[in-house]
């Protein structure tokens, strides 16, 4: 298996298209939670969710932001983005709404980056592909993101120091 990355997204819309992305298996994620061991840590407040965050990313490699349609509405994304920025972890987004959940594709998301203090410009990867009709297709969008996924995780920005 390639780098070990922390995957940023937003738990109740993306979760199914995130298990997509991990089966790929073209890189070593932090575990996804399953909804009960996840409501237990948010229900614990946010020195409980924090933790859990500065764990997982710890000794990950890159922090890769996987953008739905409301990724840039969830205050804990822009947590993670800004402490990656601020440890100095290569960032960078990929685009997941046209993957399929539960038989059903999304709109494009805002941009979460941003929103993120002080963050500078980030790189968002689109595998979204769209068929004659101009509709988009989830499984030609799930090869374009399982043939670049590992190739694109390399491309992550680091905060630069003067």
């Amino acid at each position: 298996m390639a780098k070990s990355v922390f995957y940023s997204f937003h738990y109740g819309q993306d979760v199914n298209r995130v298990q997509l992305v991990r089966n790929i298996n073209a890189l070593e994620g932090q575990p996804v939670l399953n909804p009960q061991k996840w409501e237990e840590v948010r229900r614990s407040g946010d020195p409980s969710i924090k933790k859990w965050i500065h764990d997982q990313m710890a000794y990950k490699k890159a922090v890769i932001v996987l953008i739905g349609r409301n990724t840039a509405s969830r205050p804990w994304v822009i947590y993670e983005i800004e402490k990656a920025w601020a440890d100095r972890k290569p960032l960078l987004g990929i685009r997941i709404h046209g993957l399929s959940s539960f038989g059903g594709v999304d709109a494009a998301g805002a941009n979460p980056f941003v929103k993120a203090a002080n963050v500078g410009q980030i790189p968002i990867f689109d595998p979204t592909s769209v068929d004659w009709w101009g509709r988009i297709d989830s499984q030609a969008t799930y090869r374009k993101l399982a043939e670049n996924l590992e190739y694109w995780s390399s491309r992550g920005v680091v905060k630069q120091s003067w």
